[in-house]
């Protein structure tokens, strides 16, 4: 009887996790296990604000792959996944295809831009290291660009961020902790620079504490963030960010937006025909989804509800980990 074939999709928290677990409790003859990634590296996501704000160097974020997985248990493949066909039992890769007896999804997450004109355009995303790399370096490019012209531009010192919930929040901090420095190594004076959150809820983060979210709202308003709540972005252009609040529009002039105010499921589990809400999969609580018990799907892909709350998990690394464990 041949081994059967388990092929994990996505190296982050989950799919990493998984690997490990599975390196640790199979023999080298009880499966061939394969891990398919685009990079050669896992990245922690949780720390990925920090590097957008220039506050911690990307290579302190990644863990090369052959560092935590047993190359003699688990057959590694850098490519990217084009395809998911269950009812095939394949996965279609840039590269290639692979076969497989028991599938598990970690394909991680993608922005949801809920159709707001010129945000998937214009605005940057904190998704990856790669994004977060490019989102440091405009920000110290437009410092430079505005240190050095005669016409002073203001909407190159305007950092306006969408979205006031955890990331968000995370963000606009760390990036009051690293404007100083910039403004320091440019010449350029605090005052100028603004940092703005925009949040379409009637508070920022949204479901904690209010006594927390006010102390959060506070310490950063004392660090220079300005809060825009209850406001709805409509449009971002590439010198404008455009928002509603009671009824009324306004424009903020920025070459820098970054949105932090929406994540969904990979698309590609979606296209593969399970079911969805916004890129989430409903799974039992063996992380199986509807009529595929040969499919696992984990992290921010899958949709598990909590009994106690009849809410879903969140889609956390804390979260991820713990279903990979299972």
């Amino acid at each position: 009887m041949k081994n059967p074939n388990i092929v994990i999709l996505g190296a982050g928290y989950g799919g990493i996790m998984t690997a490990v677990k599975l390196q640790k409790s199979l023999g080298v003859n009880d499966a061939n296990v394969t891990l398919v990634n685009k990079h050669s590296y896992h990245y922690q996501t949780t720390w990925l604000h920090e590097n957008a704000a220039g506050t911690l160097h990307h290579d302190r974020t990644r863990i090369q792959i052959k560092d935590v997985v047993n190359t003699s248990k688990v057959n590694f493949v850098q490519d990217t996944v084009t395809a998911i066909k269950p009812d095939e039992k394949k996965v279609m890769l840039e590269n290639g295809d692979l076969s497989y007896d028991y599938l598990v999804i970690g394909l991680g997450f993608e922005a949801a831009t809920f159709g707001i004109p010129g945000l998937k355009e214009h605005a940057f995303t904190i998704g990856s290291i790669n994004s977060a790399r490019l989102i440091r370096q405009h920000i110290e490019y437009n410092f430079a660009k505005y240190n050095n012209e005669a016409d002073k531009k203001q909407e190159r010192l305007n950092i306006v961020v969408g979205g006031a919930g955890f990331t968000g929040i995370e963000f606009v901090g760390e990036l009051a902790n690293r404007v100083p420095e910039l403004c320091k190594e440019y010449d350029v004076p605090r005052e100028n620079v603004r940092i703005i959150n925009v949040e379409a809820a009637p508070t920022a983060l949204p479901g904690f504490d209010p006594e927390l979210v006010e102390y959060a709202m506070n310490s950063l308003e004392g660090r220079g963030v300005e809060f825009k709540i209850g406001a709805m972005i409509k449009e971002v252009t590439e010198n404008k960010l455009v928002f509603e609040k009671d009824e009324q529009r306004e424009e903020i002039p920025t070459n820098t937006v970054v949105w932090a105010a929406g994540v969904r499921g990979n698309s590609l589990v979606e296209d593969a025909g399970f079911e969805s809400n916004r890129g989430r999969t409903p799974v039992s609580d063996e992380l199986q989804p509807k009529g595929y018990d040969d499919v696992f799907i984990v992290g921010d892909c899958a949709l598990l509800f909590n009994e106690e709350t009849e809410r879903p998990y969140p889609p956390t690394a804390q979260i991820a980990i713990q279903q990979a464990e299972h």
